[in-house]
């Protein structure tokens, strides 16, 4: 997120150097195995339009039309994310990352890699950095470097170095939750001649009640997998400790997908299990620092919007400084005020759709719940859209109005739900009174 905010302030004609605690993934690689491959919807490449690399990145990118779900004997059924036409894109953090970077460059912003942040003055908008160990006369050293700033912004992710200086002073609030569930990375690779084993256009979901697999496709006809699994439990990361019992309950538990994951014990015990965390924080701002993106409002990754939330940011950042002609004093807190109530918004969204997805997308009464809101987007496309639409496909509307929104609809179909025999007589409702309850 770093780079497409320094590219946005190069095109307003700031100085921008961004320090980088890994390396050049352009020259080193990318570190595999803590990559949930990146969900790319309207939000996100809006802000990306912007300043004219979505096309590009499009290059790089696979539309998902919808989900597919898999049940335990293998049986597929299809879910489309919107209307006719509407799609999420599947796109590597790796690839998106190069894009950026490499228009970042262009643009004249000096990119600083394998620079550890030590230390940040917030009174002085100064930081320490300090580069990796160097070997002089057998001696090994580090060197530190101060750097004083106009402003510095944190984008530096869930556990970030510049947030850990809000922290230490006065009045700062801050909380992080984690949930119960880990998440592991794992591969299908692509099958003969580059082809998908799997659907292309599609996110697929193994929905297995108290956890789940998904995969998203890449480019060259292989699937990123991620199982998102409990720590601890039964059964859980903690459960399964040999390789027998790994196979055991893959071939169970995901027999359709364990047959295309050749390296399915390679990945699982390679790959390191991650943890996933909800971050909130307030304020965003002390004196010329700032907090965006994940910095400020980390979310486990169940919307797909993680992402896209921050490329909003920077998007309504630069609207801002637009607006106020580029005057800091009025920018930042108008930023912090805006942002922070759709921030809190999409984190709980987040959280409640772990829930859909892991329990209730192979549900049948979900199905026709989702059935019956389809038929009242169709019937009233602008006074009922469904909350899935409004977070992804809508990204002129706040998140926070998407969630009250949402909130409204529930308690409205809940009730449509407990008509009596509603599985055969929904096509025949009142939708009008239905849709009027909206109000």
């Amino acid at each position: 997120m770093g780079s497409l905010l320094s590219i946005y302030l190069a095109k307003r004609g700031y100085s921008v150097t961004v320090f980088e605690r890994r390396g050049d993934m352009r020259q080193s690689g990318y570190e595999g195995g803590r990559s949930i491959n990146l969900a790319l919807s309207n939000r996100g490449i809006r802000a990306l339009d912007e300043v004219d690399v979505a096309n590009e990145i499009k290059k790089v990118t696979i539309p998902m039309h919808g989900r597919i779900m898999h049940n335990r004997q293998g049986e597929l059924t299809f879910q489309p994310y919107g209307n006719e036409g509407q799609f999420i894109n599947s796109v590597s953090r790796s690839a998106l990352n190069i894009v950026l970077i490499n228009k970042a460059e262009a643009l004249g912003v000096e990119f600083k890699f394998d620079k550890r942040i030590t230390h940040i003055d917030l009174d002085k908008t100064s930081l320490t950095v300090q580069s990796p160990e160097s070997i002089v006369n057998s001696k090994q050293t580090q060197d530190y470097r101060l750097w004083t700033m106009d402003y510095i912004i944190g984008a530096d992710g869930a556990f970030s170095a510049v947030r850990s200086a809000f922290q230490i002073t006065d009045r700062f609030d801050y909380a992080q939750d984690y949930i119960d569930h880990g998440y592991k990375e794992l591969h299908i690779p692509a099958g003969k001649a580059a082809s998908f084993q799997l659907e292309k256009n599609a996110l697929h979901i193994w929905p297995r009640e108290s956890f789940m697999m998904i995969a998203l496709p890449n480019p060259d006809g292989s699937f990123t997998c991620t199982l998102f699994f409990p720590f601890e439990g039964t059964p859980s990361f903690g459960q399964l400790k040999t390789d027998a019992e790994v196979s055991m309950f893959f071939e169970s538990t995901f027999p359709d997908a364990v047959s295309l994951m050749p390296t399915l014990l390679e990945d699982y015990n390679t790959n390191p299990t991650s943890s996933l965390v909800t971050v909130r924080c307030y304020p965003w701002i002390k004196n010329n620092t700032l907090l965006i993106g994940d910095a400020a409002h980390a979310l486990v990754p169940f919307f797909g919007q993680g992402m896209n939330a921050g490329f909003e940011d920077c998007r309504v950042l630069n609207q801002l400084l637009e607006i106020h002609f580029d005057d800091w004093t009025k920018v930042l807190p108008e930023f912090q005020q805006s942002r922070k109530i759709n921030a809190d918004a999409i984190a709980q969204l987040a959280l409640d759709n772990f829930v859909e997805m892991r329990d209730l997308v192979a549900d049948a009464d979900f199905l026709l719940r989702k059935k019956i809101e389809a038929r009242l987007h169709q019937l009233y496309p602008t006074r009922w859209i469904p909350l899935y639409s409004m977070v992804t496909f809508y990204d002129s509307m706040p998140y926070a109005t998407a969630l009250e929104t949402g909130t409204k609809q529930k308690k409205i179909m809940d009730e449509v739900m407990k008509t009596s025999k509603i599985d055969r007589v929904w096509e025949s409702l009142n939708f009008e009174e239905i849709v009027n309850k909206l109000k």
